[in-house]
């Protein structure tokens, strides 16, 4: 097989497809949490009470639907991840059902502890998320154990479903009391902002703090890296068909590992900040020292890797070079060998 030769993807059929269909049931109330936020104009904690909804019915879309892609591709332990993305289902449309619910009473979801009520529906929720992190983590296992022949993609698929972990797990820092909570407790325990109240001024439909700290940023960020990674990917390998420093398996697999560091460091980045209160719109001091060194640093390696590269041969053309000038085989080598009787 050529060195540049790109591997099929999983064919549609080899998808999980609880997960496909828990994806496109999705997608539907996503449509209908949309139309809802034009009708209904209630608001909670500065927000429109169907903004949540909506944003937690694409990410689960999103996110769901590249879960089954990736399951497509496990051979060895393929039962156990197909019970693990099933869990996922079942995990995450509790989730979903208890969001929709509450948003349409005009209630907070989340932190909610106010009431016996609230408390039992923030622990099935808890506990409906930490399902999911354990599921994924045995899909990770899965995937991890099944490598493919192209070391890029293989790559891309770890790498993808490592780092959605530790973002599904960035998301646990938002359930830890903060100081004004344990000073005067008011039924809420835990918080999207740092250094400053929730519901406060943000970023449109995002509702990223714009005045404080948000760790909804690099649980969000992290999170998806299951989509980035593998589409970086992708792009290389159309950029490979058009430029020859991009043409072999070996030249993503170090541009894509350059990526990767890039979006790992950007991740860590991206918490720190978080949790010393800065808004991800004014960073500042190391922050943003940081922030340039990881943008010239991953530019740089970049171009070091195609300037190497356009200079070597592409692999295909010289196995075809080998080829041509390899010895012809006589008669007798081609014979099957023969063994004496001992």
């Amino acid at each position: 097989m050529s060195a540049t030769a790109a591997d099929p993807l999983p064919r549609p059929d080899r998808w999980h497809r609880p997960l496909v269909l828990f994806a496109a049931s999705m997608v539907v109330l996503a449509v209908v949490a949309a139309v809802a936020a034009v009708i209904d104009q209630r608001q909670i904690t500065g927000a429109g009470v169907w903004l949540k909804p909506l944003k937690f019915a694409v990410s689960g879309a999103i996110y769901t639907l590249t879960l089954a892609w990736l399951i497509g591709q496990v051979r060895r332990g393929r039962r156990v991840a197909d019970r693990a993305g099933t869990w996922v289902v079942v995990a995450l449309s509790i989730e979903i059902l208890l969001i929709f619910a509450l948003a349409a009473a005009a209630e907070t979801s989340h932190f909610n502890i106010s009431t016996p009520w609230h408390t039992t529906v923030w622990a099935i929720m808890a506990a409906s998320i930490a399902l999911v992190w354990v599921m994924t983590l045995l899909i990770a296992i899965a995937v991890v154990r099944n490598p493919g022949p192209d070391p890029a993609r293989t790559f891309a698929a770890r790498s993808g479903i490592i780092l959605a972990l530790i973002g599904l797990g960035l998301g646990f820092l938002m359930t830890l009391p903060t100081a004004g909570q344990l000073d005067d407790f008011q039924g809420i325990v835990g918080a999207h902002a740092v250094g400053v109240p929730d519901g406060g001024p943000g970023l449109p439909l995002l509702g990223w703090s714009t005045t404080g700290g948000d760790l909804r940023i690099p649980h969000f960020i992290g999170m998806h890296a299951l989509q980035v990674i593998p589409l970086a990917l992708v792009g290389l390998e159309l950029l490979g068909r058009r430029f020859r420093s991009l043409s072999t398996r070996r030249a993503r697999l170090q541009a894509l590992t350059v990526a990767v560091a890039v979006f790992t460091a950007t991740l860590v980045t991206v918490t720190v900040q978080a949790l010393s209160g800065q808004s991800i719109v004014r960073p500042t001091g190391g922050i943003l020292i940081a922030g340039a060194l990881i943008a010239f640093g991953g530019l740089g390696a970049l171009a070091e890797i195609v300037r190497r590269n356009a200079r070597s041969p592409r692999p295909d053309e010289t196995e075809e070079l080998q080829w041509r000038h390899a010895p012809i085989p006589s008669r007798h080598s081609r014979q099957a060998p023969r063994f004496r009787r001992r």
